[in-house]
């Protein structure tokens, strides 16, 4: 399975020539328009910065070699009264499985984490303000256990929401040799090592 980071929250993963998309962006501070084809598109919620499905282009309908898993959530740690719900959705195809955790504004109750089961991959905000802050993705990282991380959802000047935190005080939060930092921003699974893998906006 292969990642793409896009920007922001979103993601292309590739399996057998089939591509779908999550959580595509529109209006988000210093990021171009998304330009993106994919076979599927998924959005965790629907809110600007997650659900311009309309930008993408549809490729022409396949069989998916990916399985689909979702978890109900919440975009805030009251049930979804301040900011609404979040759908968690879990990827498996090639022998590996990814979770991308949406705006994730809450840590997982014990009901959820079974729910969302073993996975090989978590991508997870990071950014605080709309959803889980540094120290709070870390438990989050800790309660699923993956062997690998890959942090979204920050500003990285400039790009991204003014009001959210870089992703510097998540990645100091793991010991340096656990944090490995792309060249690009492509990943393919599996990875040679465990730990926190940063992709580069190109």
């Amino acid at each position: 399975m292969k990642l793409t980071w896009l920007g922001h929250a979103c993601f292309l993963l590739e399996q057998e020539g089939y591509t779908i998309l999550l959580d595509p962006y529109t209006g988000v501070e210093g990021y171009p328009p998304l330009r993106a084809a994919a076979h599927q598109v998924f959005c965790s919620h629907q809110h600007f910065d997650h659900n311009a499905a309309d930008r993408v282009e549809r490729l022409p309908a396949r069989e998916s070699p990916f399985a689909v898993r979702e978890v109900p959530a919440f975009h805030d740690d009251q049930g979804g009264a301040v900011r609404g719900e979040n759908t968690i959705r879990v990827f498996s195809a090639g022998g590996v499985s990814a979770a991308h955790l949406g705006d994730l504004g809450h840590q997982l109750s014990p009901e959820q984490i079974e729910a969302i089961g073993p996975v090989d991959l978590v991508m997870v905000p990071v950014g605080g303000t709309y959803t889980v802050d540094a120290a709070g993705a870390k438990r989050v990282c800790e309660a699923l256990a993956p062997r690998w991380i890959v942090p979204m959802h920050y500003r990285h000047a400039p790009y991204g929401l003014p009001n959210v935190g870089g992703v510097e005080e998540f990645l100091a939060l793991w010991r340096p040799e656990q944090v490995r930092y792309l060249e690009g921003p492509s990943l393919e699974l599996p990875l040679q090592s465990g730990g926190v893998w940063v992709p580069k906006f190109a």
